[in-house]
């Protein structure tokens, strides 16, 4: 949580979040997010209203708003069978790169 002069400072970028399937993850990593393979996902912003020393009410509905991006709904796969997928992915996944030169098209 934090202000909202904080988020307005820069973008919000997701940019380093790492999905996994592995429930032994590393989960002292924030920025890792465990899934369920072949389940469907809906991420969500909520914005909930807190007084000035950081309390949330919990009793009152109307101070938290939830917003929902339906073009951001996906599906965790662990493999993909279409290779130009595969290879889409390697070519935008920063973290490929051991993959880059090994792949076979």
């Amino acid at each position: 949580p934090n202000t909202g002069a904080h988020w307005m400072r820069q973008e919000i970028s997701f940019g380093k979040l790492k999905l996994t399937n592995n429930k032994g993850a590393n989960n002292n990593n924030a920025q890792m997010i465990v899934l369920q393979s072949l389940h469907k996902y809906q991420p969500r912003l909520h914005i909930v209203e807190v007084t000035e020393d950081g309390v949330e009410d919990l009793n009152d509905s109307s101070k938290t708003q939830t917003f929902i991006f339906p073009e951001t709904q996906f599906i965790a796969v662990t493999a993909y069978q279409n290779t130009d997928i595969t290879q889409l992915k390697i070519d935008h996944n920063p973290f490929a790169k051991g993959f880059r030169d090994n792949y076979d098209s």
